[in-house]
């Protein structure tokens, strides 16, 4: 039971995992797992699970990644490889339940305060428990945070839309992460501003019931397109294989299917361009459909995740005469919609503005060291997972050209690992640090804006965590590099630093046996 104290700590655990989305229901599932030792809590803002499944309620809510690899490595799926939000939600409610996570997930708690003590090699979580107020103090010896990476409460709408007279607009206006379900657009007149996977996704989910929907945007972006269905994952149950082999054998299919596509659209990208041309041509059956100027990107093709197209859904819609895109900026907005830079009015009864995310490091919790505020971008950061200067702190940021999940199982062996190794050894803190070999190495922003670059990452990016040159030293984004390099990381290597007289859990152990 966790009392209501300004002070005293109120709960202790070896482990705090901070988030029951997707990232911290798999953790809690691994750490089961390969610590049983260990004691733990999540602690999750929203009163549900679900993380970013629960949060966004827009029309045909749906992965952008096949669930063969966004789903766990542990718990086979056995849907279709895009699945919705509903279906996504019910998947991780299993896990949760199969396997006895729900007794650990503290839920409507926002944390407002994270502080470290290297003397007493502790992290001290402050909490707000939102049913009543309450605020609880929780202390762990490990602090694994898997709250995401944006702003769950606060979508990016662009600063200038004010000045350029957003108020003026008379009719209905959403921006879709903060989407009513109860809303009916049925007959309506739909602007869609964006044309990411976003748009993708909305944009023939309202095409099925409303008057017109048009999409405004920028720049295109890439789309594949592709029937939503695993053809080898058909033919396996067909012949009769049990689904943990379906799952392991068809999610190996797509890795390699996704390394080779990621290779390809970085040696021959006009070649990838081409092909994917060739998709939309086949699902719409237009031969002569026209891509000049509504669809050729102005970026790389592998500068920015593809936008999955099921079915062709977007371009089907726009040759079914049920979807205009436009191309262009926003100069104004009127009372009946959008006036854009051509001169162009595009009237709308309803405007939905896809435009993304803004970046929130670490939940945007307040974090010290001993008494001295983190700046998270004045560390660097150890594989994209720890930082030098914070420890007994991991942070799973997923990946973008990968399934995000991949990285969320391979962290969990990275950490449970670690773990068991600072056990093995009898200490109880570990931090990294930059090694001998180190010095003068080239300190740079997180990400290369020519490898990765997003409106919302750029946005931020000034509030990330910095990289070195060296590949230890960054979050590469390659899932396959990665793959072959967590599991060769040598714990006792010159990069970890440990400290502290007694095993990590130890604490916990004593006071079970006097409860005992």
């Amino acid at each position: 039971m966790v009392e209501q104290s300004g002070k005293a700590p109120a709960a202790h655990f070896d482990v705090l995992i901070v988030g029951a989305g997707i990232s911290g229901v798999g953790s809690a599932y691994h750490l089961q797992e390969q610590c049983p030792w260990a004691s733990y809590a999540i602690l999750e803002m929203k009163d549900t699970f679900g993380g970013t499944w629960d949060t966004h309620k827009y029309p045909g809510v749906r992965s952008d990644s096949d669930l063969y690899t966004f789903g766990y490595r542990f718990k086979p799926w056995v849907g279709a490889p895009i699945a919705s939000a509903d279906e996504i939600l019910k998947y991780m409610g299993e896990v949760i339940e199969e396997n006895g996570i729900g007794d650990h997930i503290f839920y409507g708690h926002r944390i407002t305060d994270c502080s470290y003590s290297r003397d007493d090699d502790l992290w001290t979580v402050e909490a707000t428990r939102l049913e009543d107020g309450a605020e609880l103090r929780f202390t762990c010896n490990f602090l694994w945070m898997c709250q995401g990476y944006y702003d769950h409460e606060k979508p990016y709408i662009p600063p200038e839309w004010s000045e350029k007279g957003l108020s003026d607009y008379k009719g209905d206006f959403f921006h879709a992460m903060q989407w009513d379900p109860d809303y009916d657009y049925s007959g309506k007149r739909v602007l869609v501003i964006g044309s990411g996977a976003t748009a993708a996704t909305v944009v023939p989910a309202f095409a099925e019931k409303a008057a017109h929907v048009t999409m405004l945007q920028r720049s295109p972006t890439y789309f594949f397109c592709s029937e939503n269905k695993n053809e080898l994952a058909d033919r396996l149950r067909e012949i009769g294989v049990d689904e943990p082999t379906v799952h392991r054998i068809v999610r190996q299919q797509v890795m390699f299917d996704q390394d080779l596509m990621t290779r390809r659209c970085q040696e021959e990208p006009d070649v990838v361009f081409e092909e994917l041309k060739e998709l939309v041509r086949a699902f719409t059956e237009t031969p002569d459909f026209e891509f000049e100027p509504h669809f050729t990107p102005k970026y790389r093709v592998w500068q920015q995740r593809l936008a999955f197209c099921p079915e062709g859904d977007v371009f089907r819609a726009a040759v079914a005469g049920k979807l205009t895109v436009v191309t262009d900026t926003i100069e104004r907005f009127t009372e009946k919609g959008v006036r854009v830079s051509s001169g162009e009015e595009i009237e709308a009864d309803l405007i939905v503005a896809c435009t993304g995310f803004n970046l929130l490091v670490m939940g945007g919790i307040p974090f010290s060291v001993d008494g001295k505020p983190v700046d998270w971008s004045e560390t660097v950061t150890y594989r994209g997972a720890m930082h030098t200067g914070v420890p007994n702190m991991v942070w799973v940021m997923g990946y973008f050209r990968a399934s995000w999940t991949l990285r969320v199982d391979m962290m969990g062996d990275f950490v449970c690992t670690m773990l068991n190794h600072m056990r093995d050894k009898g200490v109880s803190q570990i931090e990294v640090a930059l090694r001998p070999q180190d010095q003068g190495m080239e300190i740079l922003p997180w990400i290369e804006s020519d490898n990765f670059n997003p409106g919302y990452l750029m946005r931020g990016i000034d509030k990330m965590p910095r990289r070195g040159a060296k590949s230890e030293w960054r979050h590469n984004q390659d899932y396959w590099a990665e793959r072959d390099a967590f599991p060769l990381i040598d714990f006792d290597g010159p990069e970890f630093v440990y400290s502290g007289d007694h095993a990590i859990g130890a604490d916990q152990e004593e006071a079970d046996s006097v409860a005992a």
